[in-house]
């Protein structure tokens, strides 16, 4: 089908940034993506709140693509601004990706499934497609794993671990609604007011003291009553609201024991989640004062997944690290100390945040492929950070910028050199240290 320098399998918000990323350094760059849209759970799953965890002055972020993302829809009416981070309208952030994509040059392919890798030994040459145009090679010298789940990693023999599916981070079906009295709703919601702490098994004090939009009363007095069972595990996080008496996202389907590279787990979890929004639904216009004549508005298009394969890479990311402000030499951008995953919640509001190693990147015994999201490599605690949308930006400038710095010094990923990954970096406005 095609020959490019960098390829990028994934257009998620690790997979936009990386092919971003890579054009802007100059690279030509091609991004492939299975849906009919870029912004993977940003768009397929409805989540706009990207970095919810900005709500105090003193929390920092890399810069970069991921807070583009956020001032690109702010500049067109796109997106509301709570706290200090602005939560997408994630309809429009289609269009806004697919403007992106366009002006940094990078050629798109939509509704294309990677199914398979090309290798000489152990380095990788490109990729075999599958699409409605048959099945196709793109070639390339260097290529980026966005897939979420290390497909292309598994597929070119790298290792990679995964744990026992009842032990994996919960499946999302996300769903909106209509019709909301929005005065009420907002009312009720402050006079039975949840912190973060609420939701984490593991939370400090400062946690008992920021707000949270955790909803659980509505889907107990259902369970109560006999109309959802009681071992479905349901509890709302809802980001934004509109004039018009919307709620675009509710984030209350919580499902364990799937294992998303398992794709009679996919199928299963999505009708199964389709269910479980429709007992939220009619459990929220009974017991949650605002929902009264409000009605579904939108399933999310794709399962929302948190966590499944990980790299083995060249280093391994700790939750010691996440916690304990880690300096690393082959920084490729920072994140805050913040964790959401695991049963643990830490709130980034001190200002502390550790640095993303380029090593988390690379997984090991094949040459010439990066790994950008939520896949790289890293420990249970660490992951709860990794996963985050706004760190898998982070990964994926990072990958983006290494893999076409790494194509004009003539090397290998492995052997690029950081100090120029690195100032290439802070041009395109990423913060290193």
């Amino acid at each position: 089908m095609a020959e490019t320098e960098v390829l990028v399998v994934g257009g998620g918000p690790g997979g936009l940034s990386a092919a971003l990323a890579a054009a802007r350094a100059g690279a030509k760059t091609t991004l492939v993506e299975r849906h009919g849209c870029f912004g993977g759970v940003i768009t397929q799953s409805m989540v706009g709140t990207i970095a919810w965890y900005r709500t105090r002055e003193a929390t920092v972020d890399a810069g970069g693509i991921g807070v583009e993302f956020e001032q690109r829809a702010k500049a067109m009416g796109a997106s509301l601004e709570v706290n200090r981070y602005q939560v997408l309208d994630t309809e429009v952030f289609k269009f806004i990706a697919d403007r992106m994509v366009q002006e940094a040059g990078v050629v798109p392919l939509l509704h294309c499934q990677t199914v398979g890798v090309i290798l000489e030994g152990r380095t990788l040459r490109g990729v075999i497609t599958e699409s409605k145009s048959g099945r196709q090679a793109i070639l390339a010298e260097r290529v980026i794993d966005a897939t979420g789940d290390a497909d292309l990693t598994h597929r070119a023999g790298a290792p990679f671990r995964i744990g026992p599916k009842q032990e994996l981070e919960g499946v999302t079906v996300n769903f909106g609604c209509s019709g909301v009295d929005l005065a009420r709703f907002i009312e009720y919601v402050l006079k039975n007011p949840s912190s973060v702490a609420d939701w984490g098994d593991e939370s400090g004090e400062k946690e008992k003291a920021e707000f949270s939009t955790y909803l659980v009363e509505p889907f107990d007095k259902a369970k109560a009553a006999g109309e959802i069972p009681r071992d479905v595990r349901m509890e709302s996080y809802w980001g934004s609201f509109t004039d018009a008496g919307e709620i675009p996202n509710l984030n209350a389907i919580h499902m364990s024991g799937f294992d998303a590279t398992d794709v009679r787990d996919l199928t299963r979890a999505e009708i199964e989640g389709r269910q479980q929004v429709m007992w939220a639904v009619a459990a929220l216009k009974k017991y949650a004062p605002g929902f009264e004549q409000a009605r579904l508005r939108t399933i999310g298009a794709s399962l929302g997944v948190r966590e499944s394969r990980k790299i083995l890479g060249d280093y391994h990311l700790t939750g010691h690290d996440v916690l304990n402000e880690a300096r690393f030499e082959d920084s490729i951008g920072i994140f805050p100390e913040f964790l959401d995953s695991n049963g643990i919640a830490v709130m980034p509001s001190t200002g502390r945040y550790f640095q993303v190693p380029y090593r988390i990147t690379l997984p090991q015994n094949v040459e010439n492929l990066l790994v950008a999201g939520r896949c790289v490599a890293g420990d249970r605690i660490s992951h709860a950070a990794t996963r985050q949308m706004m760190c898998c930006t982070v990964t994926g400038q990072g990958a983006g910028v290494a893999a076409a710095v790494s194509i004009e010094d003539g090397v290998t990923c492995r052997d690029v050199a950081v100090p120029r990954v690195q100032a290439a970096l802070r041009r395109q406005g990423v913060r290193i240290e």
